[in-house]
């Protein structure tokens, strides 16, 4: 962080004004003398106060530089933290995603499971009929599927509007972007959860493998 100034300076010491002279307007040249004398103190002391005038406006300007010193650490600051949120932003997309996902996989399996106990049960001729559990573990898993396909295009909707506003503010000069925003892998593991459910839903309906 910048320090502050440490110039010492003399403090100034203001000579009063020179007194009017009295005079003996009898003589002419005495009083001519003592007036010029006095003109002559009152010009000393008018330099005085612009030579201290002018050591003022050296310490504001001396102040200014160090305001603007100081400023530019701010804004460094302040760039470097509006990058940071960026990361936490795309990090609580993830979060969100994540929930996305629990939720959809517990849809998915639990639906999946009634699915497969009730179709064994009627094929060891324990029940006559599994229509009714059959078509609730399928609506589950096609809940949980539909589900998910709403939060991964969410997602993308997001990260897409996110990364095109970091890269206006990078070109902009508001933050660096020299930190790394890679692919989520989250999302990826979404997308595997998808192709799962598919695959699952499918089986389930036609009766065909790896699950029907």
């Amino acid at each position: 962080m910048a320090q502050a100034p440490t110039t010492k300076r003399t403090p100034w010491s203001r000579e009063p004004v020179p007194p009017i002279p009295v005079v003996d307007e009898s003589n002419a040249d005495a009083a001519s003398v003592a007036y010029s004398h006095y003109r002559t103190g009152l010009s000393n002391h008018r330099t005085d106060l612009s030579e201290h005038r002018t050591e003022l406006s050296e310490h504001r300007t001396d102040l200014s530089e160090h305001r603007t010193t100081l400023s530019d650490g701010r804004t460094e600051m302040s760039r470097r933290r509006t990058g940071m949120s960026f990361q936490r932003t795309r990090l609580s997309a993830d979060r969100t995603l994540m929930s996305v996902i629990r939720t959809s996989l517990s849809l998915i399996s639990f639906g999946f499971t009634i699915f497969q106990v009730f179709q064994k049960l009627r094929e060891a001729n324990v029940l006559g009929s599994s229509a009714s559990p059959r078509n609730f573990g399928i609506s589950l898993v096609a809940l949980g599927i539909a589900m998910l396909i709403v939060g991964i295009g969410y997602h993308l909707n997001f990260m897409l509007a996110l990364r095109k506003e970091r890269q206006a503010m990078a070109k902009d000069g508001y933050i660096h972007a020299e930190s790394p925003f890679p692919p989520s892998f989250t999302l990826m593991t979404a997308f595997l959860l998808l192709a799962f459910g598919v695959v699952a839903i499918v089986s389930m309906v036609f009766h065909v493998p790896p699950f029907g």
